[in-house]
C-alpha cells in the first residue's frame, strides 16, 4: 500500500541455500505475492547455491491443495534430461539424494518406510 503503482510491478524473489530454505522461502514468497521465482537448474549458484528450478516446478505441479492458482509451463519430462545436461556442462556431479533429481530421491529400502509402501 506505500508503494505507487507496485501492482504494475513484477515482484521476484531470489533465494540464496545458505540455511536449506531457498525453496521453502521461495514458495512463501509467491503465496505472499511475488510474481517470478529465480532459480537455478540442480539449484547451482554462488555460497551454496540457489533455489532449485527442479524443486519449485515439482511442487507447483504436486502440490495444487497448497499453491492454488500457481503454473508453470515448465515441462516435467524434460527436468531429469536438463538435469544431466547442465551437470556435465558444468561438470557438478548431482547428489544422489538431491530432491527430485538424485538418483536415490524416489527409491525405498526395507525398513518402516518400506512397509508403508507395500
Amino acid at each position: 500500500n506505500k508503494v505507487p503503482n507496485i501492482d504494475k510491478a513484477i515482484i521476484s524473489v531470489h533465494c540464496h541455500n545458505d540455511l536449506g530454505m531457498a525453496t521453502g522461502n521461495s514458495l512463501s514468497a509467491i503465496l505472499q505475492g511475488a510474481r517470478q521465482i529465480e532459480c537455478t537448474i540442480n539449484g547451482l549458484g554462488e555460497r551454496a547455491g540457489n533455489c532449485a528450478l527442479e524443486e519449485v516446478v515439482m511442487a507447483i505441479k504436486t502440490r495444487k491443495d497448497y499453491l492454488k492458482g500457481f503454473y508453470t509451463d515448465i515441462k516435467c519430462e524434460n527436468i531429469f534430461k536438463t538435469s544431466k545436461l547442465v551437470s556435465a556442462i558444468t561438470n557438478e556431479s548431482i547428489p544422489s539424494h538431491k530432491a527430485i533429481v538424485g538418483s536415490n530421491a524416489f527409491s525405498h529400502s526395507s525398513g518402516i518406510h518400506q512397509d508403508g509402501v507395500l
